[in-house]
């Protein structure tokens, strides 16, 4: 039985479609390679092997090899600025500037991001170290770490 397709990749999959009509071909190539890289997740976890093996895909992970593909980019246009290949560098870019915006609309505001501190300083204590990591595994995928440790540090002084 196939599953649910997550919202994230209907809008990949509709995006994928305006980029034809537009005839954008680095848009499509990226947002293919995405979805790509989500099934090989989906595809992995049907090996015994696999440390995740059996686990049913889930939104968070569609959104974790999202984040994963950005920061490969993040890491590669340095290098290739550093070996003077400015058109792959430039290249790089734009792919991860068309996937920024894909995580950008699943970020938490720091409104939502407050409740869900403030709901965890009520049920465990207004101490740092308990919060900080389920504060981080209750964001994690929709806000960076850096964000939701400023805030827990702000909300248990």
């Amino acid at each position: 039985m196939a599953r649910q397709e997550f919202p994230i990749e209907q809008q990949l999959r509709k995006d994928i479609q305006d980029a034809q009509r537009a005839h954008d071909q680095l848009k499509l190539d990226t947002l293919r390679m995405v979805l790509g890289a989500i099934h090989n997740l989906e595809v992995a976890r049907t090996d015994k092997k696999n440390a995740e093996y059996g686990q049913t895909l889930t939104e968070a992970d569609c959104l974790r090899v999202l984040e994963q593909e950005v920061k490969k980019r993040s890491q590669a246009i340095p290098l290739y600025r550093q070996a003077r290949r400015d058109d792959l560098a430039d290249k790089e870019q734009r792919e991860m500037d068309i996937l920024q915006g894909y995580l950008q609309g699943a970020q938490l505001s720091d409104d939502e991001l407050r409740a869900i501190v403030a709901r965890l300083v009520e049920e465990h204590g207004k101490e740092f170290r308990k919060v900080m990591p389920l504060a981080a595994k209750e964001t994690k995928g929709r806000a960076e770490g850096a964000r939701v440790q400023r805030i827990v540090r702000e909300m248990t002084q």
